[in-house]
Parts: C-alpha cells; sequence; structure tokens
C-alpha cells in the first residue's frame, strides 16, 4: 500500500470545503469512476497548492480550465484542480504549498447553490489515487469521506505542512 512516507509528497487538502462526490477509484483504466475529489467551495474562492512544485498544465480540456502541479519531493506526484475559472499561474511557474493558483469557477449548481465545484485528484505515475491518502491518513479514514476540511490550512496528521 502507497503511504505519504514512501511517496515522498504530502498534500494539504481544501478546507472549509464539503466534500461532496468522494474517490471512487474505477475498476479499469476507461470505467467509470471518480478520479479525485469534488468539493463544493464558495464561488471566487482561492484555489492554493497543497503541495510545492512546478505547474506542468495550466488550461482548458473540455471546457473545464485545470491547474496541475508535479510535486517538487516525488516527480511522479502530479495533483489535478479542476473547475478553476481564473488561473494566477502559468505551465512552468514554481509553486510554494499554500500559492493561489486561482480562483474557484461557477459551476452548473452555482446559481442555485451559491457554490462552485472545485475537483481535486492524484496521480502517482499513471495511477488515480485517493488524495486523502496523500493528505497523510489511515486506510480508516480514506473509507470515509471526511467533510469541513480547511482551505489549505488546518491540522492533519503525519505531514510536514512546511512550505
Amino acid at each position: 500500500m502507497l503511504t505519504t512516507a514512501l511517496l515522498g509528497a504530502c498534500l494539504t487538502l481544501p478546507t472549509n470545503a464539503t466534500i461532496v462526490d468522494p474517490f471512487r477509484a474505477p475498476e479499469c483504466a476507461r470505467c467509470a469512476g471518480n478520479r479525485g475529489i469534488e468539493y463544493a467551495v464558495p464561488v471566487a474562492s482561492a484555489v492554493r497548492s497543497g503541495l510545492s512544485g512546478r505547474v506542468v498544465f495550466a488550461g482548458e480540456v473540455a471546457g473545464v480550465r485545470y491547474v496541475v502541479v508535479r510535486a517538487r519531493d516525488n516527480p511522479s506526484v502530479r495533483v489535478t484542480y479542476g473547475g478553476v475559472g481564473e488561473t494566477t499561474v502559468s505551465r512552468g511557474d514554481v509553486v510554494r504549498r499554500g500559492d493561489v493558483l486561482g480562483l474557484a469557477s461557477e459551476s452548473g449548481n452555482a446559481a442555485t447553490t451559491g457554490a462552485a465545484t472545485l475537483h481535486v485528484g492524484v496521480r502517482v505515475g499513471e495511477t488515480y489515487v485517493d488524495p486523502q491518502m496523500m493528505a497523510g491518513g489511515t486506510a480508516a479514514t480514506w473509507a470515509r469521506p471526511r467533510f469541513r476540511v480547511t482551505l489549505g490550512r488546518g491540522p492533519t496528521r503525519s505531514c510536514d505542512r512546511s512550505p
């Protein structure tokens, strides 16, 4: 089983946000699943990098704006942030944990709920993993979603939070 210590990267997840769709590993490369976690966040709230690294992609895919950060401490780890409306970074930029990547965009349900949907996904090599694992949780905490975590500033277990 992959652990934060083995991967050499530790992720800070969004906080003061509600998980609206937890990670669900697909059964195969092309099977259905949720390859990340969807959070309800306030529209135009800052989307912050959960780890230090380099921006390897900042742009749109199928009408949704994404920012992908490759971890400084383990280049096989990439974190994807989806639903970013305005980006403040470009490909090649070096970011530190907590740096603003952009602002959460209005999603289809923002008009009725007042919330945007932020996707946070993690890949190790070509394998999608539960982002909560990268936040230093245990198998017991990954199995159930953590609701109401804090936007990049709350305490988590077993991860050094220095930038």
